[in-house]
């Protein structure tokens, strides 16, 4: 089963996104009642995906990083390969199983 890791700073996400594998990031908030649904049936969906690396931003501690990658609802999955931007799945499209497991097969 594939874990998710805490990106806390700036310097972190940019070594987190430079790599050759594409890599995802979720952007999520404590207080969203969406991204709490989300977390309830990510394992399964990562589960069908392997060495799928999830990492996750905290919109409020990284606010900056948040605004720079033009999320502007969360929860967001955002997908990176060599330092850019490859795929953005907004927020109304991560809402189950389907739309997630669809969006990273796309990628993995």
């Amino acid at each position: 089963m594939t874990t998710s890791t805490r990106i806390e700073s700036r310097d972190s996400f940019k070594e987190t996104i430079q790599t050759e594998a594409p890599v995802a990031v979720e952007f999520s908030a404590g207080w969203c009642p969406d991204c709490r649904r989300l977390d309830m049936f990510m394992d399964d969906v990562l589960n069908h995906f392997d060495n799928l690396p999830l990492h996750k931003v905290d919109t409020e501690q990284l606010p900056d990083i948040t605004s720079e990658q033009e999320v502007m609802g969360i929860p967001s999955i955002l997908v990176f390969q060599n330092g850019e931007k490859i795929g953005h799945l907004h927020s109304a499209d991560a809402k189950t199983p389907d739309q997630v497991s669809e969006f990273f097969s796309k990628y993995y």
